[in-house]
């Protein structure tokens, strides 16, 4: 038995050593650095630079200079298919070619202007978020702006003004002379 125990420490103490070994050998992962960049498969492309390219693309599409110009490119083409010397046309009648390019076109215009919309509407989402706020804000200013004005009206009902001194004055002389408290100027001549 006591020959055993030894064999065990040493197969342990090199199960460590070679647990060591392989996490030396492994750099240390330092969790207040970024990570180093990892190669990719795929090219890697910004994101936003290919929104903002298919929110141009999208306006562009909305344009009456985009009908102009695709009309324009339908006549020529068209034209140039009936009246070309036979050689040169490369679309005959059916203009199969030409459907299939505004087919084209038009496989890679919606997603763009889909693309372009979610946009947007990400955009419209944000504004209406600060929009909320903004108009919190000003219900919670004016609120307090009102609690104030009241606060002011009351305190005002306590304040002796102008008018309602003058007031108590002409009554305060209206009750002396009631009285004759003050002589009449003819009294006083009279002593």
């Amino acid at each position: 038995m006591r020959n055993e125990r030894p064999e065990r420490s040493s197969e342990r103490a090199k199960a460590s050593v070679a647990l060591g070994a392989s996490a030396l050998a492994r750099p240390r992962v330092r969790l207040d650095q970024p990570r180093p960049a990892r190669r990719r498969l795929l090219p890697e492309y910004d994101p936003e630079a290919f929104g903002r390219l298919s929110e141009r693309v999208a306006r562009f599409l909305g344009t009456g200079r985009f009908i102009v110009y695709m009309t324009l490119v339908i006549i020529v083409w068209v034209l140039w298919n009936i009246f070309a010397p036979a050689h040169l046309r490369f679309d005959e009648y059916p203009f199969i070619f030409l459907t299939l390019m505004l087919s084209l076109q038009a496989s890679y215009a919606a997603p763009l202007i889909l693309l372009a919309q979610n946009r947007q509407d990400d955009r419209d989402r944000v504004n209406l978020e600060q929009d909320r706020k903004q108009n919190e804000r000003s219900i919670a200013d004016t609120e307090y702006l009102t609690r104030e004005i009241a606060a002011l009206r009351m305190g005002l009902g306590e304040v002796a003004t102008r008018d309602w001194i003058r007031s108590e004055f002409q009554d305060l002389i209206k009750e002396m002379d009631e009285r004759r408290l003050f002589p009449t100027e003819s009294d006083e001549a009279d002593r």
